[in-house]
């Protein structure tokens, strides 16, 4: 067995083509975390994090590389590591900071081993690769905005679109969903996010004036963690309730499936703990039948679909485009993972050098 001979880490800064906004923030750049895991024989496994704020990313970088001197010499074994590392940051937690840089070391230790075994990630999961139907995102850009938003993505061949919402007022939401709808016609699916902005009252009340629509989703009315509140609007809610980005590894997936907090789940990679923890919610998720997505992290989450048995749409974003040097590619709005040995991601290190902070 191949054992961990280094471990490096960089920060870089990717600007954004397009700012994207939310409810709560603008994001004009991408403050990510690069991770290699240096094998013996040399082969190199990579991930990403996405830091969602720039002033989080230098303790984010930190924290890796101080947990990288705890794996030097140990055989390539991502679950292995995966309870390990989980053990020994038992009683500090493993969520936050700590949480993320956990992650980055297992997506990396797997694209190591698909790498190794030379296997896409898919197969090394024991998966086959299939197309996956894909969706764009729409940020918090009003009327008008969101509307040359959704043209463009129904362009390029999505057939779903999601749109932030979470406007003042229940008619601006009204208004931006009809917008977008008589861009995309009846053959594309809408979904809405409102990024955990309502408080349970509104949101019972906004969701229940949202029926008549014809939404895909709708998405994080709430906030993430109240699954109570979550579990009366799904209840009520004749529109599938999306929510499962914000939870943080497999327990919070266990309470809020407890709880019926969603009708539709999409762990995220990261927080989820990686690949380890990834596969782990979506059986959870197929033990109850529920429809499992994806949040951000295309090139490693189009694998991890591939292996869902309740797969549902990927997310696609480009965020982080720049520094890669061969990107998912969508055809006719479906993404397919790659067919090359790892999870796809390879570095444009002309790129890395320009970003690089």
């Amino acid at each position: 067995m191949l054992k961990i001979k280094e471990i490096n880490v960089r920060a870089v800064k990717v600007p954004m083509s397009e700012p994207h906004q939310t409810a709560s923030a603008i994001i004009s750049e991408s403050p990510l975390v690069l991770t290699d895991v240096v094998l013996e024989n040399g082969i190199c496994g990579n991930s990403i994090l996405f830091t969602y704020t720039p002033a989080v990313l230098k303790p984010c970088a930190d924290l890796v590389s101080n947990i990288a001197p705890l794996l030097i010499g140990e055989q390539l074994a991502p679950l292995a590591i995966s309870d390990m590392l989980s053990a020994k940051f038992r009683l500090l937690g493993t969520q936050g900071l700590v949480g993320m840089a956990l992650a980055a070391i297992d997506m990396a230790l797997w694209d190591a081993l698909a790498k190794a075994n030379d296997l896409p990630l898919v197969n090394q999961l024991g998966g086959k690769i299939k197309p996956m139907p894909a969706y764009g995102a729409i940020g918090f850009d009003g009327v008008n905005g969101s509307a040359r938003t959704a043209e463009r993505l129904v362009a390029q061949g999505f057939t779903g679109v999601k749109a932030k919402i979470g406007y003042s007022t229940l008619q601006q939401d009204i208004d931006v969903v009809e917008s977008i709808q008589r861009v995309i016609g009846e053959d594309i699916t809408l979904m809405v996010d409102y990024n955990q902005s309502l408080n349970p009252v509104e949101a019972m009340l906004r969701v229940e004036e949202l029926h008549g629509y014809g939404l895909g989703w709708i998405e994080e009315p709430v906030l993430a963690h109240d699954f109570d509140s979550l579990a009366r609007i799904t209840s009520a809610s004749a529109i599938p309730i999306q929510a499962g980005e914000n939870w943080w590894g497999i327990l919070d997936m266990q309470h809020a499936i407890d709880s019926e907090a969603s009708d539709y789940m999409m762990p995220d990679v990261m927080k989820m703990g990686g690949v380890s923890g990834w596969m782990k919610a979506a059986a959870m998720a197929q033990a109850k039948s529920i429809p499992i997505s994806n949040h951000l992290w295309p090139e490693v989450s189009i694998h991890l679909l591939c292996c869902a048995g309740t797969a549902h749409w990927l997310e696609y974003s480009d965020w982080w485009n720049p520094v890669l040097i061969e990107p998912l590619e969508l055809i006719d709005g479906m993404a397919q993972p790659s067919d090359k040995p790892g999870s796809g991601i390879q570095w444009d290190e002309s790129a890395i050098e320009k970003f690089q902070i």
